[in-house]
């Protein structure tokens, strides 16, 4: 009787559902392991602790949730042997982790109850994150989409870059400059990251090149260096939205193999004892070191190297531990070259496949090309990587061998195929032989990848006709398009909650991993309730940001107005001056009739300009010089307004998105790859004012010519102007309206007088303007003047809106991911199981 009475309650505790604090995820176990953590870790009670106490114990807290699956996605994928997609990028602009994380793990509002019942606010929590800034744009933000869609569709996967222990520079404006600060976004330390010094591995810089017999007898290179740092790798896991799957982002950290010289400091050289410390810590010490100097570009150069070397030798050793041999590294491993940053890739893999594992040449080639994709980022010559030879010589003396190798082979085929075709070899030679002889990485990364792909249907075909037409010639077979897309988990989840309830609400939640279900919301385009719904989310979303805006910048914002938004990196060919001139045209407008009936505008600026860059610098004073005139004359006032944020960030873009009417993007034809931010806008509803260059063509395809505001001339008009002779004062002499917003500019009006402050902006527009804002702007006035005319309808406004959020599955990032899997990687998606947590009784 007895033991039936107690197999009876053993039978009913084994029904209840015990969980382990550190991974269960009920409210209650949650509420335990955070107050665990605030005391274990952060060493407080709640009477002691600060606001960043209870951030650093919610992190480890969901931290802990993620090493559960982080660890089981590690060992099945090495139980499995599968294949997994190592993505080599110079930049990971992940942004904040915890409140991205707990959308993905599914636990935002338990977690939002959790914290609510201690009294504290998850939005103040979710604000204590330093935004990491591990990237410097589009590249970075493209490259933490790509991981975070990799995951999400439980595709195997690492992501290999540096540990800059300082980001991108923080932004200031002084007096309408922009002023560069460290960003020292680790100062108070990373809960995200797992240190693992065990798995840190050598790599090798300078010195010089011996030849010598191995024990057979045969001869071999080998290198032997001037130094030696050590590559200390940290992983961030990185979790899918509502799956199992974790995967890793492995940074390297760069420290010298022996930190102290102890011989030096007893000498009393102080200095030297510390010296080879700070050398070797220099390579990750920031993001992107100004490369203006020879000194700038040496580090340049080792940063790229240090990582990709650390990073092969990290993909070598974790295949040697599953296989005999590296003859099936292709069949196991995808390398994806981010732009041209990590293409030394290329010659590293060669070095240690012959070097260091004993390949004969075309075996380690094979299995070089079968690996490796490479996809370009740039239509700009300028801005495809070009290194002296001499430093490399230098630097990388080993890999300078093997490239002339390389080329060399390469080069004789090319003969052979196209024989008298001295200009098809130039073009195609990895060394340029003009002013002093560089290697042109970009040429080095489609000779050694099975695959090139462009990121947008107009950069691709540009690549093809242009920029790397001749390797197009060789190699059609080798070209791909892979239109970019953004993760709408960040960039409308966590953005625009309220917009994601509604959507949810009428058509599921589905949308969230097929982004192609949100046209199901087409169907409510003529449902009064859905419309005033949708209209008033737009408009708590404007007085969100311009709350933050008059907290942080003490400037009021209408937001009755149109959030005309323009923000992105700073540059010349994105065109932010030429929505300067239209402010500029407006302000004139009302100077001349201060009764002229205009809808009302605010402007928002947002972005970074490189530290060397001069024109971009200036072209951010002028947006802030500019705008200290108009929104203090009282002419204006209540109609336009002049914002620029600083420091434009991630966090601070989850902000402008949701809240911008009008999205400017207006670079010229032909010059932006893709762009991500035209998505992440649209996305969110807000209307495109654009050229028909990189993904806009796409956008515009997609939502409807009728519902994007097109201008300018196409990428072959631009081509056309110039091969004719394109001269740009002939549009200032011919344009009334365009010569007294130059004037205005010229004389010194918004500049105190000071007629020279601008001159170099004014002098680019009308004797060279290469990037044709002139031939442009009386298409993009009148553009923007239809813009105002279609705001005055905002039932028509408003059915343009909820058409561009509707129809923008394409701009996914799952898609492009899954394009790559399939027709790139050749990798397919794993499930991952987690045990249940059973307790022994």
């Amino acid at each position: 009787m007895e033991k039936t009475y107690l197999q009876t309650a053993i039978n009913e505790v084994r029904t209840i559902k015990v969980e382990d604090d550190r991974t269960g995820m009920s409210e209650e176990t949650l509420k335990r392991a955070f107050l665990d953590n605030l005391f274990y870790l952060q060493g407080v009670d709640r009477s002691q602790a600060s606001p960043y106490d209870y951030y650093l114990a919610l992190a480890y807290t969901i931290r802990d949730r993620l090493l559960l699956r982080f660890l089981k996605s590690v060992a099945t994928y090495k139980e499995e042997k599968v294949k997994v997609v190592c993505y080599l990028s110079a930049e990971f602009l992940m942004g904040r982790h915890l409140g991205n994380n707990l959308i993905n793990l599914g636990i935002y509002d338990k977690v939002d109850n959790v914290v609510g019942s201690f009294g504290l606010d998850l939005e103040e929590i979710l604000e204590q994150e330093p935004d990491p800034g591990l990237g410097n744009g589009g590249l970075g933000r493209l490259a933490a989409c790509f991981l975070d869609s990799l995951a999400s569709l439980e595709v195997p996967a690492i992501g290999y870059g540096i540990r800059y222990e300082f980001g991108i520079f923080h932004q200031r404006i002084q007096d309408g400059w922009q002023v560069e600060v460290p960003d020292n976004w680790l100062r108070f330390g990373n809960p995200w990251e797992l240190p693992r010094p065990d798995e840190s591995v050598p790599v090798k810089l300078g010195g010089h090149t011996e030849i010598a017999h191995d024990e057979k007898g045969f001869t071999k290179t080998v290198w032997i260096p001037e130094r030696v740092i050590l590559a200390i790798p940290y992983d961030t896991p990185v979790p899918g939205y509502k799956t199992n799957t974790v995967n890793p982002l492995r940074l390297w950290k760069a420290e010298a193999s022996e930190d102290f010289n102890f011989e030096a400091f007893n000498a009393g050289l102080y200095d030297r004892a510390v010296a080879e410390k700070m050398d070797a810590e220099t390579i990750s010490k920031v993001l992107y070191p100004n490369d203006n100097t020879p000194a700038g570009r040496e580090l340049r150069l080792a940063q790229q190297y240090f990582f990709v070397s650390a990073s092969l030798q990290d993909l070598i050793r974790i295949h040697l531990r599953l296989h005999d041999n590296l003859d099936n590294l292709h069949e196991r491993a995808a390398v994806q070259l981010n732009d041209t940053h990590p293409a030394v890739a290329i010659a590293e893999i060669m070095r240690l496949l012959v070097d260091q594992y004993g390949y004969d040449w075309e075996k380690a080639w094979s299995i070089t090309q079968k690996t490796f994709a490479y996809t370009n980022h740039t239509l700009m010559p300028e801005a495809l990587e070009r290194w002296e030879v001499s430093l490399f010589a230098k630097l990388l003396p080993r890999h300078l061998e093997i490239i002339y190798e390389i080329n060399h082979r390469f080069l004789e085929k090319v003969r052979i195929w196209f024989p008298d075709d001295d200009a098809l070899v130039s073009s195609l030679s990895i060394i340029e032989e003009n002013h002093g002889q560089k290697i042109r990485m970009a040429n080095l990364a489609c000779i050694g990848s099975h695959a090139i792909n462009g990121v947008a249907a107009l950069h691709t075909e540009l690549l093809k006709k242009d920029t790397l037409h001749d390797f197009a010639r060789l190699w059609p077979q080798k070209f791909f398009n892979k239109t970019n897309g953004v993760t709408p988990r960040r960039w409308i989840l966590l953005s625009n909650p309220e917009l994601s309830a509604l959507v949810t609400e009428k058509i599921g939640d589905s949308w969230l991993k097929n982004l192609d279900e949100m046209r199901q919301i087409e169907k409510f385009i003529d449902d009064p309730e859905f419309c005033d719904r949708w209209r008033k989310i737009k408009q708590d979303n404007k007085q969100h940001l311009a709350d933050y805006v008059r907290k942080y910048r003490g400037i009021e914002m209408d937001v009755n107005s149109i959030f005309d938004v323009q923000v992105k990196r700073i540059h010349e060919y994105k065109r932010q001056h030429l929505a300067v001139l239209q402010i500029i045209a407006f302000y004139n407008r009302i100077k001349q009739n201060p009764e002229t009936e205009i809808v009302p505008r605010t402007f928002i600026f947002g972005g970074k300009a490189a530290p060397g860059y001069f024109m971009a610098k200036l072209i951010i004073k002028l947006i802030n010089a500019v705008g200290e005139v108009v929104n203090a004359d009282p002419d204006v006032r209540g109609r336009l307004n002049v914002v620029f944020l600083p420091n434009f960030n991630v966090s601070l873009g989850q902000r402008v998105y949701p809240a911008a009417d009008l999205s400017e993007q207006i670079s010229t034809a032909g010059k932006e790859a893709s762009g991500t931010g035209n998505m992440k806008f649209a996305m969110n509803g807000a209307l495109t004012i654009g050229t028909l260059d990189g993904a806009n063509i796409e956008i515009r395809e997609e939502a409807g010519a009728e519902n994007f505001f097109l201008f300018g001339l196409t990428a072959e008009e631009v081509y056309a102007t110039k091969a004719k002779g394109y001269h740009p004062r002939e549009y200032y002499e011919k344009n009334a309206d365009l010569r007294a917003v130059i004037d205005r500019i010229a004389n010194g009006y918004f500049s105190h007088g000071d007629k020279s402050q601008f001159q170099p902006i004014v002098d680019s527009l009308l004797y060279s303007d290469p990037y044709m804002l002139l031939a442009d702007y009386q298409a993009y006035i009148d553009c923007q003047d239809a813009v105002s005319a279609a705001y005055q309808d905002q039932a028509r406004w408003t059915k343009m809106s909820i058409l561009n959020s509707a129809r923008m599955g394409k701009f996914s990032s799952d898609r492009t991911i899954a394009e790559y899997c399939k027709e790139i990687w050749d990798v397919s998606p794993v499930k991952i199981s987690l045990d249940e947590f059973s307790p022994v009784l």
